[in-house]
């Protein structure tokens, strides 16, 4: 090859190719951002409780070594969701919107039924009810769900 023939450009680099590490041209929104880190948040505090209950069902002595490892197995298998919704959020896939607006849906009665035991619980209740219902309305927002291909001029 002469010094003026250059290698063709890879596959990820020809316009028109959405790889799947590539973002959608534009920034991101904001709105999308923030709900893509209250998501990963709750997510983040599933999977420390659920380890905190395994490890206390394993070495610890609890009234219950096998409630207590199922419900750490659980709250780790439930962690998946919210995080992984977060990231497609943060890439910015249209998939991603459906399973984070689920979770939240899903944590509203937990937030309920924290707030309705009493003490300490209702201080988690509560943040769990005030950023299930923020990253709702960010979802539901027209800014977040343009900037994820699914706005009206995404409809056929």
């Amino acid at each position: 090859m002469s010094s003026k023939q250059t290698s063709p450009p890879e596959p990820s680099e020809t316009p028109g190719n959405t790889a799947q590490g590539s973002e959608p041209p534009g920034p991101r929104p904001a709105r999308l951002t923030a709900a893509a880190a209250l998501a990963a948040l709750e997510g983040v505090v599933l999977a420390a409780f659920g380890a905190y209950m395994l490890a206390m069902g394993l070495v610890g002595d609890p009234d219950s070594p096998r409630m207590a490892e199922t419900g750490g197995l659980t709250l780790l298998a439930l962690a998946v969701l919210p995080l992984v919704a977060a990231r497609g959020l943060r890439l910015r896939r249209s998939w991603s919107r459906g399973p984070a607006i689920i979770t939240q849906i899903m944590a509203l009665p937990v937030a309920w039924t924290l707030v309705q035991s009493g003490g300490a619980l209702i201080a988690c209740g509560v943040a769990l009810g005030v950023a299930a219902l923020g990253v709702l309305a960010l979802l539901v927002n027209p800014t977040a769900t343009e900037a994820l291909g699914i706005g009206p001029e995404g409809r056929a």
